[in-house]
């Protein structure tokens, strides 16, 4: 690590805790104490004694419960430190729509995408043939091969998605198949679509063109394996049509008010909330102050930190929709007899993480300071400038793959362990460790320590020209090593 960057950081002056950005050696002075204990990087140290039950506090905000004595210098982990969340709350309304306007003298610079006939604009020009039911899912793959190497260097690519759902499903669920289905095949990367059906699932073709919304549906070519003779070769047929149709789209100049990116963090460590989810923050507020449009979801890892994000509410009504959503997802959890708190992965614990409330202080710093603009279920488009907070869980797969189904064109992806996945729109992952990044080059698109050492305008500044590169076109490390899927919340019976 670069010998100006310093050795554990308070994040807030209240803070009770200090993060190790190095391995730490038991007898170290640092911040005015003698550490007792070695202290791995990521992970926290305590800055104060504390008594059995005091609170800890991180991020200037409680991260949980000491369940025995620990004293200054002594790391702070799973052993001595618990969550505080039980359920359901009732949230107190500040001032809805006094969310605090964003400065935008800053123009950002533009970039070069697809426009579209509803008023949005794409980052790739491209053809994804999505499947009604698992059983038509590898007849999907092969017909995507095989209409790739027809077309290769013609448009951006053909891709098929792939899921094992759209039959067994009932009531809800079946919704949110059909939910997200139709949310993708609306997507501005998305130039056509081949809807590729069984015949006999509960996922018929009918109801899930319905679902898509009217002015859409010019781009969709539909097609049911059991009522066809020769499915592939029909299903090819289709695809060279829709192939055809896209390739007359070309690149313009566009403004940033023509974007619109999810947030995401997944593999989560104790730089996180350091390094990477607050370059996402300054980005969002960056984005939102010139008009675009951000999508955060993985509501079950704000818990604990939702109130900020909740003072920062465009209006009531927003405010009402969002409170109702959390308590929504919270009683989710309840009714399975599970705790709303069991959330960090052993990853998580790994990297230096230890309650759900320190985990989700350093998920929500990816909205940054933007307004909290809409509210939306699950499927549904994001239509407004600002935050839109979209009903998913936290899952990588599941919560990427609504945040494209809701429109946004790039994923923005912060981890600190790494994972190779991508999804359906291009997905920069942003490393929070220079470590990580070293190590999985073929995995990691941009570096976020940078920012501990370089500070974070030029990191910002670095992290604004990469985005905007992308989504002219640049491919991501998961996107060269054909790293694309979908994953489809799953919450009901199957028969």
């Amino acid at each position: 690590m670069p010998t100006n960057i310093p050795s554990s950081l308070r994040i807030h002056p209240h803070d009770t805790v200090a993060v190790a950005l190095r391995p730490l050696s038991a007898g170290e002075n640092l911040c005015g104490l003698v550490l007792r204990e070695d202290i791995a990087q990521g992970h926290k140290f305590a800055l104060v004694d504390h008594a059995r039950a005091n609170t800890v506090i991180k991020y200037g905000q409680l991260i949980g419960h000491a369940t025995q004595a620990i004293r200054a210098g002594e790391h702070v982990h799973v052993h001595n430190l618990v969550s505080a969340l039980a359920g359901e709350l009732i949230y107190t309304a500040g001032r809805p729509g006094q969310a605090a306007a964003l400065d935008s003298a800053s123009p950002v610079a533009t970039w070069r995408g697809y426009p579209r006939a509803d008023g949005r604009a794409g980052t790739r020009n491209e053809v994804w043939i999505l499947p009604t039911v698992g059983c038509v899912g590898i007849t999907a793959e092969q017909i995507a091969r095989e209409a790739q190497a027809r077309h290769a260097g013609v448009i951006d690519g053909i891709h098929a998605f792939t899921h094992p759902h759209g039959c067994s499903q009932l009531g809800d669920d079946l919704a949110g198949t059909r939910a997200v289905l139709a949310g993708l095949a609306v997507s501005p990367n998305a130039a056509g679509v081949l809807l590729l059906g069984l015949g006999c699932e509960s996922n018929q073709l009918g109801r899930l063109v319905e679902a898509v919304p009217e002015h859409a549906r010019a781009k969709l070519r539909v097609l049911s394996s059991q009522s066809a003779g020769d499915e592939i070769a029909e299903a090819g047929r289709l695809v060279d049509e829709l192939v055809e149709q896209a390739a007359t789209s070309r690149r313009e100049d566009l403004p940033a008010s023509a974007l619109t990116v999810g947030l995401k963090c997944g593999g989560s460590d104790g730089f996180s909330g350091l390094t990477a989810n607050p370059l996402l923050g300054r980005f969002s507020e960056t984005l939102s102050a010139a008009g675009g449009r951000v999508i955060l979801t993985e509501i079950p890892e704000i818990f604990g930190a939702e109130q900020a994000l909740l003072d920062r509410s465009a209006s009531r009504e927003v405010f009402d929709r969002a409170a109702g959503l959390v308590n929504r997802f919270k009683r989710y959890y309840l009714d399975q007899g599970l705790p709303v708190s069991e959330n960090p992965s052993p990853g998580n614990l790994a990297g230096g993480i230890t309650t759900l409330e320190e985990k989700s202080l350093g998920a929500v710093q990816k909205a940054g300071s933007a307004p909290l603009a809409d509210v939306l279920d699950y499927g549904n488009q994001a239509a407004r400038a600002g935050i839109s907070l979209l009903e998913a869980p936290g899952n990588d797969a599941v919560s990427s793959t609504a945040l494209a189904a809701s429109g946004a064109t790039i994923v923005l992806f912060t981890t600190g362990r790494g994972t190779p996945l991508g999804f359906p729109v291009p997905t920069i992952k942003i490393a929070s460790n220079r470590a990580l990044a070293e190590a999985k080059p073929h995995w990691i698109d941009f570096d976020a320590s940078q920012a501990l050492e370089d500070g974070p305008a030029t990191a910002d500044a670095a992290f604004m020209a990469r985005v905007l590169a992308v989504a002219s076109g640049e491919a991501t490390a998961a996107e060269r090593s054909g790293q694309r899927a979908i994953a489809v919340w799953k919450r009901g019976v199957t028969l």
